[in-house]
């Protein structure tokens, strides 16, 4: 493996950076890189308390002068730090997750805790190298915003944002991005693609399907292209931010109603479901503007074609009502947005709710929602506003195990194995109107 003079030289450092470095080095050749890259940012996962060797490392780092070498924001930790009673970790426990959390924000990461660090600013430019971990992160900086990052894993991810380096292995390289299934939407109804909740079950559906192989989406006749929002720059330009999407809720071209909240649902339910690091929409996402250029000028491997059949096996699969009995609802994974926010306030539209309800979502989220006083309001009405984590990372959910809703492919996939619940899904309209009814509410509608 090549390495430059200034790379040789990080390695001989004795401070937290050559330490980085080295491990760094190390994680390269094992994985057989021909080089490290330079990266723009990172975004660190290893902040989440799993046990005291990831608290003891961080603070290890601070021991050693460590500070990041490029921007990093933090993903989710274990602890609410704006909403103490939130959850409900005491002792050792909650007294561990407080040391790692001063010792991330003390190497210079910033305290963003959240799982969407594209929805509060951390939004790299198209072609850039970054070192991202927490999946569905990786999912949308690689596929939505076209930077270049792997799936980093704890303490990694870290390292690198000391040394500014990440091996030059996996999505890094321009070959490995290439579509190798195609995924024809043709038999999939439009009504449904119109439905948010359709997205998460898709991901779900296709995760499955490919594993960690890197999938193309092609749209239905009538409904491509979607052509990217005027703000962002053409396919090919990596000295631009070529962030697509945006706030503004639809799409330029045939006027679908698509959203960033959609496609981060889509890549984090794939990133579940399967391993997913990076998908192509043609038309939509920035390396896709046509099938010819997703799969590299090269025939996928195989086209596969979903039925409303098998997407509604999918979206059983995530979680099926064996009643009407529901003990809890939680949205939010990846966390609510702004715009997902303002849907809960409109939906909730002044009534309480009858069943616990917990939304998480970030602290610019909740800047928003306080400077209209839904905040308040939501608290008034029932609602947990959940910051800086999620149900299904910490202990925020009754111990009672039950049944949990939610409109998130990832709650449920995790709400089983990580909080003992089991698992109905439905749109975020479904899991307001259940919360209020205090039994299951759900349109099947859409799925016949």
């Amino acid at each position: 493996m090549h390495l430059t003079d200034a790379e040789a030289a990080l390695l001989a450092r004795s401070d937290a950076t050559g330490l980085a470095a080295r491990l760094v080095v190390d994680a390269a050749v094992m994985l057989g890189a021909d080089r490290l890259v330079e990266i723009d940012s990172a975004h660190i996962d290893g902040c989440l308390y799993h046990g005291d060797s990831g608290v003891l490392f961080a603070e290890h780092l601070v021991a050693l002068g460590g500070r990041v070498a490029v921007p990093a924001t933090l993903n989710v930790g274990a602890l609410d730090l704006i909403h103490a009673d939130v959850v409900r970790t005491q002792g050792h426990r909650r007294a561990m997750a407080l040391r790692q959390a001063k010792a991330y924000e003390a190497l210079g990461c910033a305290a963003t805790w959240t799982c969407a660090p594209y929805q509060v600013g951390h939004r790299p430019g198209f072609g850039r190298h970054v070192a991202w971990g927490e999946s569905n992160a990786v999912a949308f900086a690689n596929s939505v915003l076209g930077a270049r990052t792997e799936r980093y894993g704890d303490l990694l991810d870290i390292c690198a944002a000391l040394s500014g380096r990440a091996p030059h292995v996996g999505l890094h390289v321009t070959a490995n991005r290439r579509a190798r299934i195609a995924i024809d939407l043709a038999e999939v109804p439009a009504r449904l693609l119109a439905e948010d909740t359709a997205w998460p079950v898709l991901g779900a559906w296709i995760g499955a399907q490919v594993g960690d192989l890197v999938p193309v989406l092609v749209l239905p006749d009538g409904l491509g292209p979607w052509a990217l929002p005027r703000s962002a720059s053409p396919p090919g330009r990596p000295d631009q931010d070529t962030a697509v999407g945006g706030r503004a809720g639809e799409w330029a071209g045939t006027g679908l109603p698509t959203t960033e909240d959609r496609l981060k649902a889509l890549g984090a339910a794939m990133a579940s479901t399967g391993a997913v690091g990076l998908f192509h929409v043609v038309g939509v996402t920035p390396e896709a503007p046509d099938l010819a250029t997703a799969t590299q000028g090269q025939p996928p491997e195989a086209t596969l074609r979903p039925s409303l059949g098998e997407l509604r096996q999918a979206r059983d699969r995530l979680g099926a009502a064996a009643g009407d009995g529901v003990d809890a609802v939680a949205i939010g994974s990846p966390h609510l947005s702004q715009a997902q926010a303002d849907l809960l306030v409109a939906a909730l539209a002044g009534r309480s709710v009858s069943l616990p309800l917990y939304a998480c979502t970030n602290r610019r989220v909740l800047e928003h929602l306080a400077t209209t006083g839904a905040d308040r309001a939501l608290a008034a009405q029932g609602v947990t506003l959940v910051v800086d984590t999620c149900v299904v990372v910490t202990h925020v959910l009754p111990q009672s195990a039950g049944v949990l809703m939610t409109d998130s492919a990832k709650f449920a996939h995790y709400a089983l194995p990580n909080a003992g619940y089991r698992a109905v899904y439905g749109s975020l309209a479904d899991c307001v109107e259940t919360a209020v009814a205090g039994r299951l509410t759900r349109d099947e509608s859409i799925w016949r």
